[in-house]
């Protein structure tokens, strides 16, 4: 990931744990991984995720 190229490991950590909480809990999916959201559905609901865990 781009963040830990640039030295931002906690960040990079941060926004995987909330795309695999995101995929995991399968509301928001992508029309590539079967859903009908949107990437802007999708990033949202990754910053949401984010902003929850503080």
């Amino acid at each position: 990931m781009m963040l830990d190229w640039l030295g931002e490991h906690e960040a990079a950590r941060r926004v995987e744990a909330a795309v695999e909480k995101v995929l995991g809990e399968g509301r928001v999916r992508t029309y590539d991984l079967g859903g009908t959201a949107t990437t802007r559905d999708m990033e949202n609901a990754i910053v949401e995720k984010i902003l929850e865990e503080g």
